[in-house]
């Protein structure tokens, strides 16, 4: 989460005072935004080596963790919010994770490139893999194992019963809620299981 609009939407997403988890939390930034500016607490979960230093030094309380290998760390509903940015697509079990994050808070908020933005599917219909800022890598080196649309996600949330309480897409900073799964470059949801 590197552009400062992008981020302070999420943000707002956020209720006030909360306990969050952020899952891939970079460098700590949007955690240490949240803290500042509405008062959360909580942690990160962060895999990469030269981001746990970084976030040590925003006051972010981080955890070196592979999200591969699920929350079993963390008990039921002990976060009010679990944020998932950026994330779903470099995990393995996309899935399972994201019923781990459904368990873990109240309420889940996810975001991630979304593949059928306009742009992305003209590059394919010219028969090349999209490069686009938010999906900026070559097919060939790309850390991303699948790529994802706004209408695939809501399929999944069906699916895995979760209740969608707000969807929205991204792009340049501005939120889209008319044909996000065209215009968006990311898409955005928060969620909550059925059952609660």
């Amino acid at each position: 989460m590197s552009e400062r609009r992008d981020l302070e939407v999420i943000a707002e997403l956020v209720p006030a005072g909360s306990r969050v988890l952020d899952l891939g939390c970079g460098d700590g930034e949007l955690l240490a935004h949240l803290a500042a500016h509405r008062g959360c607490s909580g942690y990160g979960v962060e895999i990469a080596d030269a981001n746990i230093p970084r976030c040590v030094r925003r006051g972010v309380q981080v955890i070196q963790l592979n999200l591969d290998e699920g929350l079993a760390l963390f008990g039921d509903r002990s976060f009010d919010v679990v944020l998932q940015l950026d994330t779903l697509q470099h995990l393995r079990n996309t899935e399972r994770m994201l019923q781990e994050t459904a368990r873990v808070g109240r309420i889940g908020i996810v975001s991630f490139p979304n593949f059928a933005h306009w742009p992305n599917r003209l590059s394919v219909a010219r028969g090349r893999m999209p490069v686009t800022k938010t999906l900026p890598y070559q097919w060939y080196d790309t850390p991303n194992i699948r790529v994802g649309t706004f209408a695939d996600f809501e399929v999944l949330a069906r699916r895995n019963g979760l209740r969608i309480l707000d969807a929205f897409g991204l792009h340049d900073g501005a939120a889209l809620r008319r044909w996000p799964n065209l215009r968006a470059s990311v898409a955005v949801f928060k969620f909550a299981r059925g059952d609660a």
